[in-house]
């Protein structure tokens, strides 16, 4: 048996002494299961240096996704949290995060949920809600996420930022998330760099997003084959695109369809074939923006002025919003297939890359 509160903190709370990580793996027989791409990290002063991101935690109100065998939950607790939500899938963690919750009485909520379908607008009391210009509420997101669930859940969240809604109808609220080193490099990628991609515009035109460490995968138990970023997201008050989440979503998507090739190639995807050269054109020149430009290399403000110019053309044609170049493209397809009756012809370079 060990202490688990960090060496030489001073805390408000200390945990009573307990069994090792380690020791409840072994406990509970918890195996890392590959399909849900689990990965236990044992060492408390890493899950120390993690918690340690998310700014004072004295008093506040954590939610902490899939906690697994509670390496992250023991270094929050030590920072003296009011309260701390655990939202863990797997129902295999849930006795070894009971013994947590019986150490620090009356601090720990364990829901054994899908956080991609937790109801977070109801998670934590009214009183903490702060208007959106204020400074961010006492409420902190923490997770060591499942690399399968990463990328989807930060998709949703921006989302929810976007809207206010979700865990943001209680203000800015900050969140301290891993995610595969690449994809970290992708979230705070700059313009021109070979790691700008859809999720850096989704995530910097809504939030301050900051990589704060990596930490090497022979840390974890058992080892990925990649290492793992630490980043660090503050919702901005007002954000970069002014515009409907789906929208800015779908001008960035369309853009970095081909990635390699000029940036007008992946504007086209926007609109139908009848008219699409003419409409390219019109949208390229009412955003300012050089359709030889890599779609890596547009800066902030250039995607801004195409998803504003888009937002115009929408509201002159409301149908040209749920136009589906991918659907456009299957039935072209699908005519093809039943007008040659001799054999099936060779497909477009465009449903090659696509």
């Amino acid at each position: 048996l060990c202490l688990m509160a960090a060496p030489g903190k001073v805390a408000a709370f200390r945990l009573p002494p307990l069994p090792t990580i380690g020791e409840i793996i072994k406990l509970f027989r918890l195996k890392a299961l590959k399909q849900l791409s689990q990965n236990f990290l044992l060492d408390l002063r890493l899950t120390d240096k993690i918690v340690k991101q998310a700014g004072e935690l004295k008093n506040a109100h954590v939610c902490e996704v899939g906690p697994g065998p509670g390496g992250i939950t023991r270094s929050i607790l030590s920072a003296g949290v009011e309260q701390l939500l655990l939202i863990e899938k797997d129902a295999r963690f849930i006795p070894g995060l009971q013994i947590l919750s019986e150490a620090a009485p009356g601090k720990v909520h364990i829901v054994h949920g899908d956080i991609l379908t937790y109801k977070m607008e109801k998670a934590f009391p009214k009183y903490l809600k702060k208007n959106w210009e204020d400074e961010p509420p006492n409420i902190h997101i923490i997770g060591n996420l499942p690399f399968s669930v990463s990328t989807p859940l930060i998709i949703k969240w921006l989302g929810n930022v976007s809207k206010r809604d979700g865990p943001f109808v209680y203000g800015r609220i900050q969140m301290t998330l891993t995610f595969q080193k690449e994809v970290g490099e992708r979230l705070t990628a700059n313009p021109g760099s070979k790691q700008r991609s859809r999720l850096s515009i989704m995530a910097q035109h809504l939030c301050t997003v900051e990589n704060c460490f990596v930490i090497p995968g022979q840390a974890f138990v058992p080892k990925p084959e990649v290492d793992v970023a630490v980043v660090h997201f503050t919702p901005l008050v007002q954000p970069k695109i002014q515009q409907p989440f789906e929208l800015v979503e779908k001008v960035v998507q369309s853009v970095f369809q081909f990635r390699r090739k000029y940036c007008f190639r992946g504007i086209e995807t926007l609109f139908p074939e009848n008219g699409r050269l003419k409409r390219t054109e019109q949208l390229m020149m009412t955003a300012n923006v050089d359709p030889t430009l890599r779609p890596f290399q547009l800066s902030m403000s250039q995607f801004r002025n195409l998803c504003n110019a888009f937002r115009k053309m929408c509201d002159e044609d409301p149908s040209l919003f749920m136009f589906n170049y991918r659907e456009e493209l299957r039935q072209k397809k699908m005519t093809r297939s039943l007008l040659e009756s001799t054999g099936q012809t060779e497909q477009t370079e465009e449903e090659n890359q696509l």
